[in-house]
């Protein structure tokens, strides 16, 4: 039996207790996922083109249980998520393993306009909107399987609406929490609709206590509307017992802007892929990312992003800093399409491999069907600048010090460039303590909001 066949096994065994738990168009969309599973019957195995480095048939293929009958785990978040810095202001939600739990904070504070609830309510309450959305922005062209095995076996998820000309006022953060005492896989599915002129930011944290093997899978689909403003900070701090696969697929329209910033400190293996389509003209992308690994840690950073309207711009960078045995992987495509003229796009994967045993593997391609645009990709793999550390040894600052310092100047921009306010403040300590291999967990965020 390989990775997928045990999934499909349970699923059939309890297709009616999945159904049961969920919701309008959550169960609609299982029929087509569970056919084309069994159609092409395998996830994805490393080697194969865009899975060079990493196995998702490998990642999948411990025996995890999945929550069907969704029963309570008990996770205690005080106990779970801590902070040791300072933390931005945020409304705040978590999602307990794959249960969407609001605070108390957020039912009492969020602003008329904006709507976050669970998902599988929000298929039974506002089921026109779930379902013109969910599923469609997702395509299982691009997703492939591991986005079917997703959308069978998800019963709920996170759902965020801004109305028409919503500006919200502060971000929301939703804190993905994974802790079990046996193995388990959470089935997260998230939907952002942000309708025409409307702005949102939004922060995922993922943290994991797992002292056994865990297995996050998630999708987050995105809808910006026409002039809409959606910012999307994705951060893992989890375990090294921590499997994640996330894919995210973003649709924009006319003038929208999109920024998504991924954000790798600590984990075990991870592999992120990123699907992006500008369908309407004048619209900005920015798609930065982040790595740090050591140990046996494995980051591997996937995206296709796609101009089909006319005079979009897109900026794609993706840093890495690599120590001890960790491996890391980027692959990128840029595709311009025939009919979408003037439009800029460029993509930039710079790493640092602080240690000889420690690898990276990188691959970014232009696909430009229009003479008229500008596009460039390219792509750094080197060490820290000797030349820099010898400077610094000699003015006093010990080895360690030194190589902490250039590490963290050389992240310094993709932290500039978050979007939320306060947050650039917090990752410059987390990632400074994630370079002196200090224990790193996030702060008083259940104090200040109310967990």
């Amino acid at each position: 039996m390989n990775a997928l066949d045990q999934y499909i096994d349970l699923y059939e065994a309890n297709a009616a207790t999945v159904s049961a738990h969920s919701a309008g168009a959550l169960n609609a969309a299982r029929a087509d996922a569970l056919e084309l599973l069994k159609r092409v019957g395998r996830l994805p195995h490393k080697g194969e083109e865009g899975y060079e480095k990493t196995s998702v048939d490998d990642m999948f293929a411990p025996d995890y249980g999945v929550n069907i009958g969704r029963v309570d785990i008990p996770v205690d978040l005080a106990a779970v998520f801590h902070c040791g810095v300072p933390t931005a202001s945020t409304w705040l939600g978590a999602v307990a393993n794959d249960k969407f739990v609001p605070t108390e904070s957020l039912l009492r504070n969020i602003p008329e306009g904006v709507t976050v609830m669970s998902l599988a309510a929000a298929a039974a309450e506002m089921p026109d909107v779930v379902e013109k959305y969910y599923g469609r922005i997702a395509s299982e062209e691009r997703g492939g399987t591991p986005l079917a095995l997703n959308t069978l076996l998800a019963q709920d998820g996170v759902f965020i609406h801004v109305c028409r000309g919503v500006k919200a006022a502060k971000p929301m953060q939703i804190v993905n929490l994974l802790s079990s005492p046996v193995p388990l896989m959470a089935v997260r599915r998230v939907l952002v609709v942000a309708e025409e002129d409307s702005d949102i930011s939004i922060l995922f944290c993922d943290h994991s206590r797992c002292e056994i093997k865990c297995l996050a899978s998630q999708v987050i689909e995105i809808y910006a509307g026409k002039g809409a403003h959606v910012n999307v900070c994705d951060m893992e701090e989890s375990s090294s017992g921590t499997s994640r696969f996330s894919q995210l697929f973003a649709e924009q329209h006319d003038g929208s802007e999109l920024k998504i910033n991924g954000l790798t400190l600590l984990n075990g293996i991870t592999r992120n892929e990123y699907y992006i389509v500008q369908k309407g003209s004048r619209a900005v992308t920015t798609l930065d990312g982040m790595a740090i690994g050591n140990g046996e840690q494995h980051i591997d950073n996937f995206s296709e992003l796609s101009h089909s309207g006319d005079h979009g711009r897109s900026n794609q960078l993706f840093k890495y800093v690599l120590d001890g045995s960790s491996s890391g992987a980027f692959a990128g495509t840029i595709t311009v399409e025939s009919g979408a003229r003037f439009n800029e796009a460029y993509q930039s994967n710079r790493n640092i491999l602080a240690s000889r045993e420690a690898r990276m593997h990188t691959k970014p391609q232009l696909l430009i069907f229009n003479d008229d645009v500008k596009c460039s990709h390219g792509a750094t793999t080197g060490q820290l600048d000797q030349n820099a550390l010898f400077y610094m040894r000699q003015r006093g600052i010990p080895l360690a010090e030194a190589r902490m310092m250039l590490m963290q100047a050389f992240m310094m921009d993709i932290i500039d460039n978050v979007g939320i306010d306060g947050l650039s403040e917090r990752l410059r300590h987390l990632v400074e303590r994630r370079f002196r291999g200090e224990e790193m967990m996030c702060a008083d965020c259940n104090a200040k909001h109310g967990v």
